[in-house]
């Protein structure tokens, strides 16, 4: 088979268990506990991943959070093992910031839109025809790409990351996601060269969609991840990260909620917004002809069959070249250890 992305999905898919009655369930869930205090291990899954899976991360005393979150509490967390539940960058992530710790993931095929439209040697090779720019990369890129970054943001901070480096009076080359980068560029007014990439879920939202579903719920607020197209992006009443819409779900008044972003964050945005009715925004494609019907086909491969596997085996393991790994922990450690700047009120 050729191992196209949408291959390997399709391949994973055909591999999926039947449904399970939930007293099977109920029996998985205990034997998966078990293996986390027999292992020293704690779950750190993202927004984007099943709530089945985000349930069990709260429930043993792991953390359910965006990529920044996921790595702050990696990092923090005395466990020696983390169970990282996402996609491969995030695992990566966890490794540089914690080398000494074992990274297991559910499958190391999870990977992203964004990471494999970025590869590092073509992206280098762009950097070096603009030697004279400061190199700005997303979360979600590989260990290689990092190193060859001056800074990596994630979306809940890329604005003011930027805003930062533009005070500086530096001009900057961005990569992957074409649309975040759209986004902050407008907002931030910076120098921005764009690596043309985008996420596979958020570049289906489309303006029309969302219009038509604004007439049909007209006291509906408008929740858009940064990283849907331009014509998305200016229709939202908030535009943020995950954790940042997360909150605007909690805080705003309106009772209706039209979200574009992946639709597993349902599962932690009802929790902040008791009671409000959460409308998927609608994407480019009808059931089987979208290519991602709003949630991460490599996200959705996180299962608690394979959490159970690999705890069991320890063979879907997190390893980084030591020399990569120490470029990529400096641009990492200077988002982590970056401070919005005060301003006067």
């Amino acid at each position: 088979m050729n191992l196209t992305p949408e291959n390997l999905i399709r391949e994973h898919w055909a591999r999926q268990p039947e449904a399970r009655s939930e007293a099977d369930k109920a029996l998985l869930i205990e034997e998966i506990r078990q293996l986390l205090r027999q292992e020293d291990a704690v779950i750190v899954a993202h927004y984007y991943t099943d709530p089945e899976i985000q349930a069990l991360a709260e429930e043993t005393g792991g953390c359910v959070a965006d990529s920044l979150e996921m790595a702050r509490f990696g990092h923090d967390h005395p466990a020696s093992t983390l169970l990282v539940a996402g996609v491969r960058f995030m695992g990566e992530t966890a490794k540089i910031l914690s080398p000494e710790k074992r990274i297991l993931m559910p499958t190391l095929e999870a990977t992203c839109s964004l990471d494999i439209g970025c590869p590092v040697e073509s992206f280098s090779e762009f950097c070096d025809q603009h030697p004279d720019r400061t190199v700005v990369v997303y979360a979600n890129t590989s260990a290689a790409v990092k190193a060859r970054a001056d800074w990596v943001v994630t979306s809940s901070i890329a604005l003011d990351v930027v805003n930062h480096i533009k005070e500086q009076g530096q001009k900057l080359i961005w990569a992957p996601d074409k649309h975040l980068g759209s986004y902050v560029e407008r907002e931030t007014g910076a120098d921005m060269l764009l690596w043309d990439s985008a996420c596979i879920v958020h570049d289906e939202f489309r303006a029309k969609g969302v219009e038509d579903l604004k007439k049909v719920y007209p006291d509906a607020a408008i929740l858009v991840h940064p990283e849907s197209p331009e014509a998305v992006v200016k229709l939202a009443d908030v535009v943020g990260s995950t954790s940042q819409l997360i909150a605007a779900a909690r805080d705003l008044p309106n009772d209706t909620l039209i979200v574009a972003t992946d639709k597993a964050i349902f599962y932690k945005m009802q929790q902040a917004a008791t009671g409000k009715l959460l409308i998927e925004a609608p994407t480019a494609g009808n059931g089987a002809t979208c290519r991602s019907c709003a949630h991460c086909p490599w996200m959705a491969m996180n299962a608690l069959d394979n959490i159970r596997d690999v705890l069991k085996s320890g063979d879907q393991e997190i390893l980084i070249d030591e020399s990569v790994r120490q470029k990529a922990v400096v641009s990492l450690q200077r988002m982590l250890n970056f401070n919005k700047p005060v301003t006067a009120a």
